[in-house]
């Protein structure tokens, strides 16, 4: 009933738009009227001086207590709920894009509105513009709609009673971003302007990879194939990970056994800490360890809190998992992740150590955000943590045997994606993957990997089993995530980036 009632407010209100449209159509106001010139200066403090800067006092002066607001796009909202939605959403602190409104040149229109010949308010009507930026990105415009505005002379003060947003359209510079990643050409033109020599997406749908591309070039004049092969860094320890979750599903590994048994760092032998450390700890990232070793002025392993009471993310807590599996398994992780992952689905591009196996004319070379490249990372034994060289084929095949717990027990996969510990705000690590609560009980898993040339993320729903790969080769491939994520999880791709950013 409520939602009827609504409705027909806003019918109500549209019908007596319209009829005081047809009784004023001959009185529009000249620009050069007391009327306009105040209407405009009532603009203008709602907007430049309100909107604009995000200056709240503004718009709780200039709306009637009864304001209400139409938007075509996001419903109806009372005078509460409209400074409450602005003051959480764009003016939201700290501010993390800057949006500014304009009026398009000459499509203002003004008429008054008179009662027994006393002018008691007046109809606005026009065309807007909407600008947005953040610091990475320089300002461009978003948008524009047509609006209309009743304002009302309330105390010989003139307030806005009631306004109507409509017919919002995205800019031809937005728009065009809609026709990205299904025209090559236009993709490839978007990657030089951000700087990004090569970018790889797998778009997954119903629990299965079905589409892979990849657009740029390895190098001047040679394009990017369909099969290019990367090195996706951090995107390895998922990979870790499902070894290590597959032995425990089929009861030859446990999640809570100290690791003391298999493997201790001369580090940290003396450090009673040690028998804390678990499989579990390890895959959240509460061992305590730092993410590399190297990162402390001795060079050596230690602990920055006890195991198990926070989160610190540490590549050094898989290394540490590695070892103690390849002790108690007598074989090396990349042997153990042939025989569990990438023979069973056919990852026949996807390997942990550099070699001959390897074809160089396929693979992206990584560069710096100046196009300097680096030289590639040539493992020679298997990291737990990084380095993992793989296609968007291979690596998206996986994701999908992830998603769909395949080889997993009902108890470990459930274990995977069960929030062990918060990173942030609706943000948390499961059992080696990320997770993002979206709300309504659905969830995201993710990770992502980074290192020099390096920028690759995965993110995937298993409620709706879609999923999205994403690889580029420079230092700040990450800069153009967001538009990817937005275009092909829509909502849910924006929940993330809401997350992600706040």
């Amino acid at each position: 009933m409520k939602i009827n009632h609504t409705f027909f407010q806003l019918k109500t209100f549209l019908v007596g738009v319209l009829l005081i449209q047809i009784q004023i159509a001959f009185s529009q106001e000249e620009k050069s009227s007391a009327l306009y010139k105040t209407i405009m200066s009532k603009d203008s403090l709602l907007f430049n001086i309100g909107f604009n800067t995000c200056d709240i006092k503004q718009f709780e002066n200039l709306y009637t207590d009864d304001f209400e607001f139409f938007h075509d796009k996001d419903s109806i909202s009372d005078k509460a709920l409209f400074l409450k939605n602005l003051k959480n959403g764009i003016c939201a602190t700290p501010r993390k894009y800057n949006y500014r409104r304009e009026l398009v040149d000459g499509s203002t229109e003004i008429y008054p509105l008179y009662k027994k010949g006393v002018l008691y308010g007046a109809i606005q009507m026009g065309t807007h513009r909407f600008f947005e930026s953040t610091a990475e990105k320089p300002e461009e415009a978003g948008s524009f709609a047509k609006f209309t505005h009743l304002w009302l002379l309330k105390n010989k003060e003139w307030k806005l009673a009631r306004s109507l947003s409509y017919n919002h359209q995205m800019t031809s510079s937005t728009a065009n971003k809609a026709g990205l990643f299904d025209n090559v050409e236009e993709t490839e033109k978007w990657l030089k302007e951000n700087n990004v020599p090569t970018l790889g997406i797998g778009i997954i749908t119903d629990g299965k990879l079905k589409q892979v591309k990849v657009f740029g070039e390895l190098q001047k004049g040679v394009s990017a194939p369909y099969n290019t092969i990367w090195n996706v860094a951090s995107l390895t320890k998922p990979v870790t990970a499902v070894v290590t979750l597959k032995l425990v599903s089929s009861g030859k590994w446990d999640l809570d056994e100290p690791l003391y048994k298999y493997w201790t760092d001369p580090d940290i032998a003396k450090n009673p800490y040690l028998k804390l450390l678990t499989t579990r700890i390890v895959l959240s990232h509460q061992t305590g360890f730092p993410n590399w070793r190297s990162f402390n002025d001795s060079n050596k392993l230690d602990f920055k809190f006890k195991p198990g009471t926070q989160y610190q993310y540490s590549g050094e807590g898989f290394e540490y998992l590695r070892k103690a599996l390849e002790k108690k398994f007598h074989k090396t992780l990349d042997q153990l992740a042939s025989e569990l992952i990438f023979e069973p689905l056919k990852m026949n591009d996807s390997q942990l150590i550099w070699n001959d196996k390897i074809d160089l004319l396929r693979y992206a070379i990584n560069y710096d955000n100046k196009g300097n490249a680096y030289e590639p990372t040539k493992n020679k034994t298997a990291s737990a943590a990084d380095d993992l060289l793989t296609t968007i084929e291979d690596y998206g095949t996986f994701l999908c045997s992830v998603m769909n717990g395949d080889g997993l027990s009902k108890k470990v996969f459930e274990a995977m994606k069960s929030h062990q510990v918060s990173t942030k705000k609706d943000k948390y690590f499961g059992l080696g993957f990320e997770i993002y609560d979206l709300g309504n009980e659905n969830y995201a898993l993710s990770h992502g990997g980074a290192d020099k040339g390096v920028q690759t993320i995965f993110l995937l729903l298993p409620k709706t089993k879609h999923g999205l790969v994403i690889f580029t080769n420079v230092d700040d491939g990450y800069k153009i995530y967001e538009d990817i994520v937005v275009h092909y999880l829509g909502k849910n791709g924006r929940k993330i980036v809401d997350i992600e950013t706040k």
